[in-house]
């Protein structure tokens, strides 16, 4: 299928061949009639990427902070690759999306296959959507007028919070598409309504649609025109739907307000406010959301969870369904609004339009299709151009599921490098997957794991998914005789761990092929080889103490899920219990954990945790895993005391030894964790069909030791 993509580097869009997407649960699966270009939105995002790096990072001061506290922590190479990959990553565009149903997903009710729906999917043939981000238009609605849905629920939105009243005046700054439309809500609610503008076009269809307007263009001052609107009341609130760094905006809707005025900011402006402005009159100022309540909440748009209508009036499907109700009678007009059709095909060409001129709405429309071609068009696989001659292929042919930013920027990258063949990509959208399958030579992209699973050219299967889909995927592709490596943690729940143990057991083959490895890569840092070979000559009990400076993060993650990330000890914790395992070369015997304490206005979360380990041997090792730290100190450290001497490695870039014999220093330039060697060890171990480099019952050991963690500090 199509799809609209945009480069963040460069600002190119293309028009991309990638794969259907699935159908996840609580999603609908649409085929698209037409879309709406955003004139707004989506032209700050193409500006974004055709800036140089200076200009980006002007634009996103904050993000710049984080670069340098990386330079700082993990060195210079890994953080300038770490930005390049982020500017590289395709970005999807759109938000204005009407078509038809084609499937439902699991927990989906309300939605039937056929169904007319808007959405706020992305440019292209088809897109999955979460159903409270999807709403029914009705039969007297057309698809072109449907696509402005969106677009108008950031408008009424916008209204709701300025709470207009009949025969209240407004002023709309900025006659883009959302303020033509707030005009038309505004008119419907029995305002009156002044537009300020420099379009004089945009200034024309405000005048058709009701509206006094003021001309910017012309030398026109706002200040005495909404004077004379207001019949020198001041007017009653004021929408600002413009996009400018300006503070103007914002300064004259102060001057124009009467007393106690409302004002609501839809747009994009500058914000430094005067204080004077606000203070006299008492004014109200509020930032509006998007399309309304719901918005960037987890819980209602990725997991479906609806506000009971008694307390949320107006959500953002609530909103969707408003507009549309306005269209259906009447009293909401698209047809002045669109400037420019163009197909799908095209979608270059209408950037670049935007991008030079002054367009309003800009329908991209997809071309009418056979059954048998929108069958060929949902196919899951897209197959991409391979960069490794056949005569060549290694016997090592990789699949990969999951194609997010750890395995595009760490994994797959290691594979390459490794005498492995990549032979397909699987991720539940496809972008993601195309990208990294043209960036890296791989042959094929699709949104089927099934079909990647069963096939009979891949041998080996690379799980880097979300934590919660690690066993399921390490099960089917161990019963389907391949060898695994799975992206720690290789189980969130114990259940789950015990079906991947049958699984083991019962694979083909049971023996040396096929093996199951789980990416506990800190084992195969060169720092970490060189602690071990001298630990081997010192047999005595040792003393591990793990800081791990881990860094907040917020407790609505899908890393503090347990049902999704399992929880930071589950989830990333494990590395330090493997690594410390490893280190010991003993079995773990008792473990002892406990959990911070909450107070007033601070959460309790797994993240900030002391853990005592005992090991046969009678090595003692303690993890503190601490999300309170500062990024100013090295992420981790490690200290083994051992024999009246010590090693210290700070960050996986600095070892030194204290009194130990023969050994002073071991500094890297670099950060090196042993990603790359952690892959290279897995693939010799299937090209020579050896056993797994990491033993199997020491998987299990230290995914049972993190469960007992997480239980014990559970019930704390």
């Amino acid at each position: 299928m199509k799809q609209v993509l945009q480069n963040l580097k460069t600002g190119e869009t293309v028009v991309e061949n990638v794969p259907c997407p699935r159908t996840p649960h609580g999603h609908l699966l649409i085929r698209t009639a037409c879309t709406l270009v955003s004139t707004g939105t989506e032209r700050m995002l193409v500006d974004f990427g055709k800036a140089n790096l200076i200009d980006k990072a002007r634009q996103q001061p904050d993000k710049v902070k984080e670069v340098l506290d990386k330079v700082r922590t993990d060195g210079l190479a890994p953080t300038v690759r770490a930005v390049r990959h982020k500017l590289d990553q395709p970005l999807p565009m759109g938000y204005c999306n009407v078509g038809v149903v084609v499937d439902v997903g699991t927990g989906v009710d309300g939605f039937d296959i056929g169904d007319r729906v808007v959405s706020n999917g992305w440019h292209a043939e088809f897109v999955a959507v979460p159903k409270n981000l999807c709403a029914k238009m009705p039969a007297a609605v057309s698809d072109e007028d449907a696509a402005f849905t969106v677009i108008g629920a950031i408008a009424l939105q916008g209204l709701r919070l300025a709470g207009p009243t009949l025969g209240e005046s407004f002023v709309v700054t900025g006659l883009g598409l959302i303020g033509l439309i707030a005009i038309q809500l505004l008119k419907a609610n029995g305002c009156r309504v002044l537009g300020i503008d420099v379009d004089p076009t945009k200034i024309s269809i405000a005048k058709q649609l009701g509206a006094e307007t003021v001309d910017l263009s012309s030398g026109q001052d706002p200040i005495k025109a909404a004077h004379h609107f207001s019949r020198g009341r001041g007017v009653d609130g004021v929408l600002i739907t413009a996009s400018t760094t300006s503070n103007e905006p914002v300064h004259q809707a102060a001057v124009m307000c009467r007393k106690r005025g409302r004002i609501v900011l839809i747009g994009v402006v500058g914000l430094e406010l005067s204080r004077s402005d606000f203070y006299q009159k008492e004014l109200s100022f509020q930032v509006s959301c998007s399309y309304g309540p719901g918005r960037y909440d987890t819980e209602y748009e990725d997991k479906g969870h609806d506000y009971p209508v008694g307390y949320v009036r107006w959500s953002e499907q609530r909103n969707f369904e408003a507009v549309l109700d306005m269209m259906s009678a009447g009293r909401l007009s698209t047809a002045p609004l669109i400037s420019h059709r163009f197909d799908l095909t095209d979608a270059a060409k209408a950037y670049d339009l935007m991008t030079s001129g002054s367009p309003l709405g800009i329908i991209l429309q997809i071309p009418k299709r056979e059954p048998e071609d929108i069958d060929q068009d949902s196919h899951r696989t897209v197959r991409i151009k391979s960069s490794q001659p056949s005569d060549t292929e290694s016997p090592v042919r990789v699949g990969f599921i999951g194609a997010g930013n750890y395995a595009t920027q760490i994994l797959i990258p290691a594979f390459a490098d490794s005498a492995a063949t990549l032979h397909t990509v699987a991720c539940s959208r496809g972008v993601s997957g195309v990208h990294a399958a043209k960036k890296f030579g791989i042959r094929n992209s699709t949104t089927s794991t099934e079909e990647l699973i069963e096939s009979p050219d891949i041998n080996t299967v690379v799980v880097a998914t979300r934590h919660d889909s690690h066993a399921r995927y390490a099960c089917a592709a161990l019963r389907a005789g391949k060898h695994v490596f799975v992206e720690k943690p290789l189980a969130i729940h114990r259940d789950e761990l015990a079906e991947i143990e049958s699984a083991y057991e019962g694979r083909p083959n049971a023996g040396t092929s096929p093996i199951l490895m789980v990416g506990f890569n800190r084992r195969f840092a060169p720092q970490i080889k060189k602690i071990k070979a001298l630990l081997e000559n010192t047999p005595v009990p040792k003393s591990f103490i793990m800081t791990v400076n881990a860094g907040a993060v917020p407790g609505d993650s899908w890393t503090q899920d347990r049902a999704v990330g399992g929880g930071r000890i589950i989830g990333e914790g494990c590395h330090f219990v493997d690594l410390l395992r490893f280190l010991a070369a003993a079995p773990i015997t008792k473990v002892q954990a406990m959990r911070m304490g909450g107070s007033a206005g601070t959460d309790v979360c797994d993240d900030k945790v002391s853990i005592q380990l005992a090991f046969k041997d009678g090595s003692l090792g303690t993890v503190h895993y601490l999300a309170n730290g500062h990024k100013s100190f090295p992420k981790e450290r490690l200290e083994v005391f051992c024999g009246e001497s010590i090693l210290q490695l700070d960050n996986f870039r600095k070892l030194r030894g204290y009194n130990w014999p023969g050994f002073r220093k071991m500094n890297l330039f670099n950060q090196d964790k042993g990603h790359r060697g952690c892959v290279t060890s897995f693939v010799e171990a299937v090209m020579k069909s050896q056993p797994s480099p990491i033993p199997f019952d020491q998987l299990i050991e230290v995914t049972r030791t993190c469960f007992d963690i997480v239980e014990q500090i559970t019930e704390q």
